[in-house]
């Protein structure tokens, strides 16, 4: 984004957006969009205050998104098809108990704690990004195809999930609640663009030069050859492959419910036990 170029009769200067940087720079499109949103260090002052709660409720949140995602056949399939198009025959869907589930959840898991942490690093909002682009069938040894209405509903209705959280906790005052909440719809909404980023055609003149800038095929969980998604502590202790087994780990807060209300514990602050369920 460059500096201030010229008057726009509002008494406010008009910043000139370089459009094809918006499609083939990610540090650019971020600049604007933490521009336009209003992303500033309050809020990644306020992520910092909530990151601790929210982490502690990721065991609960995991399992609630993944009850909800295996209660429609339309998302349910793309567990076992690598696809939410294909609409051919299928044996059986899986369970929460399969092993593709488990190591699922781990993956979520670990975007969840990404989520909740340093969001002043370029590697955080690069790390959001080929969450987007990994959804499309690219970045991975086995392409994964997820259609964008999934991805947008899903991202709502974990937003849902951590608002009524914060505003359930009882440690943080109004003041400190409102900022949290801010800072997080603010975040969601610009994982949201990331999302749409690789599935709309706006830009699409752009497209090839945009991909072919796009980082090589990495394991899942890493990023510039790091790992971003640790191990299950519980399978490292146990010196068990964090890729097998995942059903023993203490996942559960929640476990077997039907619904996100139930699975929060009962009398009110879904914060309450939720430390306590083995990540």
């Amino acid at each position: 984004m460059s500096t201030p170029q010229f008057n726009n009769g509002t008494g406010r200067p008009m910043q000139h957006i370089d459009r094809k940087e918006l499609y083939t720079n990610l540090e650019a499109r971020m600049n604007y969009l933490k521009s336009f949103i209003g992303w500033d260090h309050d809020d990644e002052a306020a992520l910092a205050l909530a990151a601790k709660p929210l982490t502690a409720l990721i065991p609960a949140v995991v399992n609630i998104v993944y009850k909800k995602l295996l209660s429609y056949d339309i998302t349910a399939r793309a567990f076992s098809t690598r696809s939410t198009s294909y609409e051919g025959p299928l044996d059986d869907f899986p369970s929460l108990d399969s092993p593709q589930i488990q190591y699922r959840k781990m993956f979520l898991r670990g975007y969840l704690r990404k989520l909740c942490s340093d969001p002043s690093k370029m590697e955080y909002w690069q790390y959001l990004d080929k969450v987007g682009m990994m959804h499309v069938g690219q970045g991975r040894k086995h392409p994964l195809h997820i259609e964008f209405i999934h991805m947008g509903v899903l991202l709502g209705y974990v937003g849902d999930i951590l608002i009524e959280a914060i505003m359930s906790h009882p440690k943080l005052s109004l003041q400190q609640k409102t900022a949290v909440i801010r800072a997080v719809n603010k975040l969601l909404w610009i994982q949201n663009d990331l999302f749409a980023k690789w599935y709309v055609r706006d830009g699409e003149e752009f497209r090839k030069e945009a991909e072919e800038n796009a980082r090589e095929v990495e394991p899942e969980g890493y990023l510039n050859g790091k790992p971003i998604i640790e191990a299950d502590e519980e399978a490292v202790k146990a010196g068990v492959c964090p890729f097998s087994g995942l059903g023993g780990t203490a996942e559960a807060t929640g476990h077997g419910k039907t619904d996100k209300e139930e699975a929060v514990p009962s009398g009110g602050c879904p914060f309450s036990g939720a430390g306590a369920a083995k990540d």
